[in-house]
């Protein structure tokens, strides 16, 4: 298959108003597609479930499922061409904007000072208007973001939405897993040799404690790298791996997933004080953005090695399940016309809010680029 024919095919699934998923791993150039039989709206209720699934913010609400069951599914290999008509665009957000979100920021460091909690993550939607269709803005993504995981997911019954996260929540091979801290913003300008100041240093510690605090009674052969300056798209962040082994048949999938789910990354600490002043003082409903997304309980097969005198080992092969699941960030929600573009900041009692605002600034420039 061509990638033209390939985006074609996601085209008719679009028109024909079926759901899908077309997405990108980090740093690979295999692009999936899951193009669904049908327009019914399934939910992983136990995480069981094999699929593709889209989870939002709110832990109390469903999360969506594409099964791998009765859907089709294939690929392309898809090389990023890093000219594809982007354009840099000036920022022109407005003052309301402006003023509304540094107004957000420093209700959140007086929250803290008041030791409601320790750290909260606040967040604005901008919405552009755009007449880019969604494979092309799906194409721009894939371009601009080869480090991300990129994605393009619609559902009759939800919704268009699309985005390119630098963020892995989970990935599960067998009872092995690694989990991202991801904390820390900065623009990147030719060198990942930067200095980071305090209050970066700090959100990121925040962040891995939580999920070390967590993992800790579920799991065996906990390992905490170093923290490192990583570069996602045009920005910089500090990253933290953790790894380990699930305690086999004493722990479930679902309940790993969301005692972490949402992370100080993404919602604060701790979490349900930051969750609830978030759901009273953003006045907008985040749906799936801070949500996650990816694959469960997906099943490939391993055959040992073997050389020619040996080839009866085949007969061994056995099937490996894995999940791979991302925070859905710098990602937007389609309506028409009108891209909602979504992004947000940690804030800590340090924080300033001025600074808090342009950092927003700085993590929509190239998403917003896509649009044009």
């Amino acid at each position: 298959m061509t990638a033209e024919d390939f985006f074609s095919r996601i085209e008719t699934q679009y028109e024909s108003q079926l759901p899908f998923v077309v997405y990108r791993k980090p740093n690979s150039i295999k692009v999936s597609a899951l193009l669904q039989n049908d327009a019914e709206l399934y939910t992983a209720k136990t995480f069981t479930e094999s699929g593709f699934v889209f989870s939002p913010f709110d832990d109390s609400e469903n999360t969506i499922l594409m099964p791998f069951d009765g859907a089709e599914c294939f690929e392309i290999r898809y090389k990023s061409k890093k000219k594809d008509g982007v354009k840099n665009l000036k920022d022109n957000v407005s003052e309301a904007d402006k003023k509304n979100h540094i107004a957000l920021v420093t209700k959140g460091i007086q929250a803290i000072k008041n030791n409601q909690f320790e750290k909260v993550v606040l967040s604005r939607k901008e919405t552009v208007k755009t007449d880019a269709k969604p494979v092309t803005i799906l194409k721009r993504l894939l371009n601009a973001y080869s480090s991300a995981f990129v994605y393009c997911w619609y559902h009759p019954k939800v919704g268009l939405w699309l985005g390119a996260t630098p963020e892995t929540l989970i990935k599960i091979e067998g009872n092995h897993f690694s989990i991202m801290a991801l904390a820390g913003t900065q623009n990147y300008n030719g060198t990942t040799e930067v200095d980071w100041q305090e209050k970066e240093k700090r959100e990121q510690q925040i962040v891995t404690n939580f999920i070390v605090d967590n993992l800790k009674p579920l799991v065996n052969d906990l390992d905490v790298s170093e923290t490192e300056t990583v570069k996602a798209g045009s920005l910089l962040h500090l990253r933290t791996m953790v790894k380990a082994q699930l305690k086999t048949d004493e722990t479930s999938l679902k309940q790993v997933i969301f005692d972490l789910h949402p992370t100080p990354a993404v919602c604060g600490l701790p979490k349900q004080e930051a969750k609830k002043f978030i759901l009273q003082n953003e006045h907008y409903n985040r749906d799936f953005y801070t949500g996650f997304l990816g694959e469960l309980n997906f099943e490939t097969s391993i055959a040992p090695r073997s050389g020619r005198r040996n080839i009866e080992n085949r007969a061994y092969a056995f099937t490996k399940k894995s999940t791979q699941l991302y925070v859905n960030l710098r990602c937007m929600q389609m309506q028409g016309q009108n891209a909602h573009v979504f992004v947000g900041g940690g804030i800590t009692e340090t924080s300033n809010p001025e600074a808090e605002w342009e950092e927003t600034v700085s993590k929509t420039t190239i998403i917003k680029s896509v649009l044009q």
